[in-house]
């Protein structure tokens, strides 16, 4: 094994001799130690190494990970800390801004709007794919980021790393842990529609080998594009460690989150290109123009509502310098409740004074309505290794999971809410609030997991790697229905039984195993560039992680249990060059990810596992720093998503898949221009996309792509205290952030705001 790539900290003064010796070897050395001959006895001459780039880490802080970045041999993205800070992003779905092609595209199906973080990866949604510190988090929330170090962007199958997971990447959420340094960090921010954010990092060593550390946040904010819509939420993070520095080591940790929020069910998507009237009657929308993109057409009654509260317990023993074992057990629950209401269906006119008056029109809304629980209690051991087999070096890692993740979906009364003006919305009315049935849903998933990854040094310049994983889960699943209901699913009531009971209607249970694998190749070009090869095969059982099981094989379902597990294969070529003393790090990668097995709707409305897709294309990337003063991150991708075989093509007619943009571009640099002041800079692009195919008639089948551009000054006033005002959206660029299946609504993109923030380190 080339241990020159991988050296521990403790070999600092190694690199810095075999730095210095290649320093001498070169014209300006031997013009240094011509100099150096004017030096008395005694002098010491000091060679200076550079410091790592805060834009790119080195390696995963993942455990399971044991493999720099730069030799993995998958397209891999870190967010790192200072990236979050100069961006001044606090929350992951603006944070994956820094990945192209990622983001919250999708804005629901049909009459259900989307929440938290809603994230698209490489044509499939990957909301069921979040990760904190390696282990599934749960709930359709949106994150926060005051308590992560960086955020892991894996794109490609993660079953071989996680288990059962989306077919096209993993997202993995880094917490902030106790050091053995005393510090205090705190930020107050302020900007466009009253946001007002403070956070507060504490962290304080105990002794020489404990620690605590204290993460606190609060935020409230109006929206600034849209009227009444409001998020307000507080966490706070305590840690703490003991044993840093020795080879027994145990870190605490607890956070808790809370949610008051006023959810956005999206504007009309009446006047966008692609847009026309559903009929005759209503032909007179086709020359009306665009609702005002500040217009919320929910009602006061409208909340969203969660708390996150996760507790983590982790032990550490190093068997000596090249063997450590881990244990990790999680507990964690979200509750979320909320009434969102969304616009849905076409434009009325009728019963209206003047039929001919746009300004009288009305449209369709409908209520979202959640209450639920979702749990989830998790045992994970980790081994990791390096050791020789004759001349081939081994770098393992390998463990078993235990995990339960559980889900309570209660039932609750139906709501309805009377129609809205089109162009002049009225939101002041009260709809009710949420009342249980009793008609829940309960889900269970017991899952027992077992990996090993290997990466095997053939020569100094060869290696190959490799992993398996076999899963064996068990989920059981029930749901009730309140009877005397209208509508689709609609169930009468039995004689004698009150309108509103709850009827138990499914009562089921579906066991399997999933074996997920994966292998690669790579090859050192030289010492700063790789090229490599990887194949991996990802599978997920249906229904996912969302517990929608239907009844055994007589149900029409499209996540019925007697359903072949969903599988995905992902090929991948690329090459990755550490330049400028391995502080920047450039990647290109082609791949093809093929997914079959995919549920597809038939003719008369039944469901069949004859649907294939495909995503293939290319990627480029960069982060780090090309002068001690410049950083940078950013990348490009080009990726054609198509649905190779079923029915559910886009709403044009062609075989695109939705919601996944072909080109994606984003940058985001920064300079220090002196010692106390910085600029920065960002651009992104997101293409046109296509929507999901449904029967809505007139609504546009795509959405137009966008350039968007942001902006960064910092001044720092003393060694404690510094300055820093980010402007989003410079050019105030009107878009479509999200798009829903039907095509009646949009979310339009956040117009140009500012945030200004000051700060404080002690």
């Amino acid at each position: 094994m080339d241990n020159n790539r991988n050296l521990p900290f403790n070999s600092f003064s190694s690199l810095t001799f075999f730095t210095g010796l290649c320093i001498g070897l070169t014209p300006v050395g031997q013009a240094v130690a011509a100099n150096s001959k004017d030096q008395k006895p005694g002098d010491t001459l000091v060679v200076e190494a550079q410091a790592p780039s805060l834009y790119a880490p080195q390696k995963s802080a993942d455990p399971k990970f044991s493999r720099p970045i730069a030799d993995t041999t998958r397209t891999v993205t870190v967010i790192s800390d200072q990236v979050l800070k100069d961006q001044g992003v606090n929350n992951l779905t603006d944070a994956l801004k820094n990945v192209p092609g990622v983001g919250a595209f999708f804005a629901g199906e049909n009459g259900s709007s989307s929440t938290g973080d809603a994230i698209y990866m490489r044509g499939a949604d990957t909301s069921n794919s979040i990760y904190i510190d390696g282990v599934r988090d749960i709930g359709s929330v949106s994150r926060d980021t005051f308590n992560t170090e960086q955020v892991e962007v894996i794109k490609g199958p993660s079953g071989s790393d996680y288990g059962r997971s989306a077919p096209t990447g993993s997202i993995n959420m880094i917490s902030k842990q106790p050091r053995l340094d005393s510090g205090i960090d705190a930020s107050a921010s302020i900007g466009s529609a009253w946001f007002r954010r403070g956070t507060l990092d504490i962290n304080e060593a105990i002794g020489e080998t404990s620690a605590v550390r204290l993460n606190v946040m609060g935020e409230k904010t109006h929206d600034a594009g849209r009227d009444k819509v409001q998020n307000e939420r507080y966490g706070v993070a305590p840690s703490v460690a003991f044993g840093l520095g020795t080879e027994n080591r145990l870190y605490l940790n607890y956070l808790h989150v809370t949610q008051h929020n006023t959810p956005d069910g999206g504007i009309p998507t009446i006047g966008l290109p692609g847009y026309s009237a559903p009929n005759a009657a209503t032909s007179a929308l086709n020359g009306s123009g665009k609702v005002n993109t500040s217009n919320f057409y929910g009602t006061d009654s409208d909340y969203d509502d969660s708390t996150t509260d996760t507790a983590t317990m982790r032990f550490e023993h190093d068997f000596n310098d090249t063997t450590t074992i881990r244990n990790t057990t999680r507990w964690s629950r979200v509750k979320q409740d909320y009434l969102m209401t969304a616009v849905m269906g076409g434009a009325s006119n009728i019963g209206m004074p003047d039929p001919n008056n746009v300004g009288s029109w009305t449209w369709t809304r409908t209520p979202n309505t959640k209450d639920v629980s979702n749990k989830i209690l998790t045992n994970q051991t980790n081994l990791t290794s390096k050791f020789y087999t004759g001349a081939v070096g081994h770098d393992i890692s390998t463990g078993v999971e235990f995990t339960r993740e559980t889900q309570t979906n209660y039932g609750v009364n139906a709501i309805t809410a009377p129609p809205v003006n089109i162009y002049s919305p009225n939101s002041n009315i009260n709809v009710g609030s949420l009342h249980r049935n009793g008609a829940n849903a309960n889900g269970q998933t017991d899952t027992f997991g077992i990996y090993a990854f290997d990466t095997l040094q053939i020569t100094h310049d060869f290696e190959l790697n490799g992993g398996i994983r076999l899963d064996n889960y068990h989920t059981e699943y029930d749901s009730s229905t309140a009877c005397g209901g209208s509508g689709r699913g609609a169930l009468t009531c039995p004689t004698g039984t009150p309108k509103g009971s709850p009827i138990k209607t499914v009562d089921t249970a579906k066991s399997g195993n999933l074996v997920n694998w994966k292998a690669g190749a790579l090859y050192h070009l030289t010492e700063q560039g790789n090229i490599y090869v990887n194949y991996a095969i990802s599978q997920q059982p249906p229904g996912g992680s969302n517990f929608a099981l239907a009844q055994g094989g007589t149900g029409n379902s499209a996540n019925r249990t007697d359903f072949k597990p969903q599988k995905a294969k992902t090929s991948e070529v690329g090459t990755k060059w550490e330049l400028f003393d391995k502080r920047l790090l450039l990647t290109a990668a082609l791949f093809r990810t093929d997914i079959e097995n995919e549920v597809a709707e038939n003719d008369d409305g039944t469901y069949s596992q004859y649907g294939k897709k495909r995503v293939e294309g290319y990627e480029l990337s960069v982060a780090g720093n090309i002068t001690p003063e410049w950083q940078v991150i950013g990348g490009y991708t080009q990726q054609k998503a198509s649905i190779q075989e079923g029915a559910n093509v886009a709403q044009d007619g062609s075989s695109a898949l939705p919601y996944t943009p072909e080109h994606a571009f984003t940058l985001w640099t920064q300079y220090q221009a002196t010692s106390d002041i910085s600029v920065g800079a960002g651009a992104r692009y997101v293409g046109s996309m296509h929507r999901g195919s449904d029967g809505a008639v007139g609504t546009p089948s795509y959405t137009e792509g966008y350039w968007v551009a942001d902006a960064k000054l910092g001044y720092r006033i003393n060694s404690n205290l510094d300055l820093q005002l980010n402007v989003y959206n410079l050019f105030d660029t009107d878009y479509v952030a999200s798009i829903n299946k039907s095509g009646y609504r949009y979310h339009p993109g956040e117009p140009r705001t500012f945030l200004l923030t000051a700060n404080v380190h002690f």
